[in-house]
């Protein structure tokens, strides 16, 4: 069993790992910026359950494989890639909203793509970046007791703990965006601006995946 003094540790681990900004932190903002608090929730739902997707992976084996195969690797990091590069490119290209209207960008407008479609491109961004896999092969075996009766299950309950705070600090992102989109007269004016920012930091994000290496057997 672990112990509490160690369970805090990963607690506190997590949170400052999930408060980190990247493609899912920008990703929330952007369509809490949008929409409001419940776009931005259901950005976070979609990336959580993408994080849940790779602990339960991980937990049977899938993580190893990544880790171990530059084949696999290489593959979930092309399919990353694509995805990346493509959501960069729509929000490069997307247009300048008329006065007193939010973008209509298919990337990010919720009223068009409705709110399951950002619930699974929140999913995609997450789901199909393998250095996720890798992050919590490499994160939670620290915090499992070297003499686990099922360390397979320790891994799961530690990584639905991340979960649930990466979920919680998700929602304060999205809550956060959606407050000063009601307060800031100028937002609305720099959102065609926040569009090309964002294009180019997932096209940079994509082009750093891209260039990532597989790691070291």
């Amino acid at each position: 069993m672990i112990a509490v003094e160690q369970l805090g540790w990963f607690i506190v681990s997590g949170v400052v790992l999930n408060l980190t900004p990247g493609p899912d932190v920008l990703f929330i903002v952007n369509q809490a910026l949008r929409g409001g608090v419940r776009p931005g929730i259901v950005a976070a739902l979609g990336i959580t359950v993408g994080c849940c997707v790779h602990v339960a992976a991980a937990a049977l084996g899938v993580g190893a494989l990544l880790a171990m195969s530059a084949t696999a690797f290489d593959a979930l990091k092309w399919l990353g890639t694509a995805y990346l590069l493509w959501v960069g490119v729509q929000l490069l290209w997307a247009r300048r909203s008329p006065a007193g209207a939010l973008d209509a960008s298919p990337v990010v407008h919720v009223a068009l793509s409705g709110q399951r479609a950002v619930f699974l491109k929140g999913l995609a961004t997450n789901v199909l970046n393998p250095k996720v896999a890798l992050f919590f092969l490499a994160f939670v075996p620290q915090f499992i007791p070297p003499d686990a009766a099922d360390p397979a299950l320790m891994f799961v309950l530690l990584g639905a703990i991340f979960n649930l705070n990466g979920l919680l600090v998700c929602m304060a992102w999205a809550l956060v965006a959606a407050w000063l989109s009601g307060r800031v007269a100028q937002v609305q004016r720099a959102l065609h601006g926040l569009d090309r920012v964002a294009g180019v930091l997932f096209v940079g994000f994509g082009l750093k995946l891209a260039l990532s290496d597989a790691p070291v057997r």
